[in-house]
């Protein structure tokens, strides 16, 4: 039985939630791998719905191991609000079922305000963060400075570790000119919270391990996009982790080899939150036409998401430095009715044809998209369950992106419910 990556192709929210959920019916262990509790998508499990923002798909169901990786920022807060948030509506969330690495770090209260600080700052420049901390926890990370779980189990360690943090932290708020923290309430405020997750805490690498070895199907979550991988997306307007299928084996503590089929969610168009390029923006009643048909908002933020044609080019790029295997395409339904689609296939750059996002900033910023139009259908696509369901105008759109971005459709979703669904290649069976 195969193993699978579940991870965006685009900017993020191309409606990983519901092929996750579908998936993760099918799998035994669900693991979280990069990102933070700014990760939000919304699960419809018979008449329940359920909006997670940092726990792994699985824990909505019965008997699925659920894993945050090493590789997850963790909001101590967050983690306990959305634990009890899902026990009100009737989901047991045990240490049985749901592991959280020893090694990860922990997204403390200086990060958020360390990240709304600087944000402020940047005005018109600002990156578009959701101002919960992940980029500052990532940095400490990287600068050896951070708190990580297994630390709650030490008070004396833990007190060293925040000292530590906040030499740092303090600083900055210092010089942004806010309110600094103080160790005592840091600590406090942690060893609080330490009797109720640090039950949560394990070995996940060794779990992993025991699953491979057993033959178990593994689904590996992803956040966010492609496009907004720290070292492969438009920077600096990206997140602060690796989001693609590469860091599924690093951010979860288990070898390349598990990793038998990488899924890339592609939304039917194009959307992105927050602060960024994006060539195939449609600032026109087309763009605000998708935005509400498509409910383009944020589950965790509620901030409206810019809309355009989908970008074959950048998914293409996407897809050659992920390794995606095949693709499920999402919201093909939101396209209904429209008299003819564009696609983008190329860009201009001061004159030049490229064929590829370019790295450097002010170049991202001067890409003219060059378009394909294609025909739309009339019919609807809603709900459709098979091929033969399909017109055949919404046929030929897909045959033709599968051709552009140079990744066959291994699954199709028509509509947010989880059963109108069309399955083309199983990835599980890889």
């Amino acid at each position: 039985m195969a193993n699978v990556v579940v991870v965006g192709s685009q900017w993020g929210d191309e409606g990983k939630g519901k092929i996750v959920d579908w998936l993760s019916e099918r799998a035994d262990v669900v693991v979280r791998f990069q990102g933070g509790h700014n990760a939000g998508h919304t699960l419809v499990v018979g008449n329940e719905v359920y909006k997670l923002s940092l726990l792994p798909s699985g824990v909505v169901r019965q008997n699925k191991l659920s894993i945050i990786g090493n590789g997850v920022v963790v909001d101590p807060w967050a983690l306990v609000e959305e634990i009890d948030r899902l026990r009100a509506q009737g989901v047991e969330v045990t240490p049985e079922f749901l592991k959280i690495a020893e090694g990860a770090t922990l997204i403390l209260p200086m990060h958020g305000a360390v990240d709304r600080a600087r944000e402020a700052l940047r005005g018109e420049g600002k990156l578009g963060t959701t101002g919960r901390g992940i980029g500052p926890a990532y940095e400490d990370k990287a600068g050896r400075r951070a708190v990580r779980f297994c630390d709650l189990s030490d008070p004396t360690l833990l007190r060293q570790r925040v000292d530590d943090l906040l030499l740092h932290n303090n600083a900055l708020l210092r010089g942004l000119g806010q309110p600094e923290f103080t160790a005592e309430e840091v600590v406090n405020g942690l060893l609080a919270l330490a009797p109720r997750i640090l039950p949560f805490a394990d070995r996940v690498w060794q779990r992993l391990d025991e699953a491979k070895r057993s033959g178990r199907r593994i689904l590996f979550e992803g956040a966010q996009g492609a496009m907004l991988d720290v070292d492969h997306g438009t920077y600096p307007f990206v997140t602060s982790s690796n989001t693609v299928a590469g860091n599924a084996a690093t951010g979860s503590g288990t070898g390349p080899d598990t990793i038998d089929f990488v899924l890339g969610i592609t939304k039917a168009y194009t959307t992105r939150v927050g602060s960024g390029p994006f060539p195939t923006e449609l600032n026109d009643e087309t763009g605000e036409l998708l935005g509400e048909r498509g409910h383009e908002f944020g589950v965790v933020t509620g901030r409206k998401r810019r809309c355009g044609w989908f970008d074959a080019v950048m998914v293409r790029q996407a897809a050659k430095i992920g390794g995606i295997t095949g693709i499920a395409l999402t919201k093909l339904d939101v396209l209904d009715g429209m008299e003819e689609l564009k696609v983008c296939i190329g860009y201009e750059i001061d004159g030049e044809k490229r064929d590829y996002l370019p790295a450097l900033q002010s170049r991202q910023a001067r890409v003219t998209p060059v378009y394909e139009t294609i025909p739309g259908w009339a019919e609807s696509t809603r709900g459709a369950r098979s091929w033969v369901d399909l017109p055949a105008a919404a046929v030929k759109y897909i045959r033709r992106l599968e051709e552009l971005i140079e990744v066959p459709v291994a699954l199709l979703s028509t509509s947010p419910e989880r059963d109108d669904t069309i399955l083309v290649r199983d990835p599980f069976a890889d």
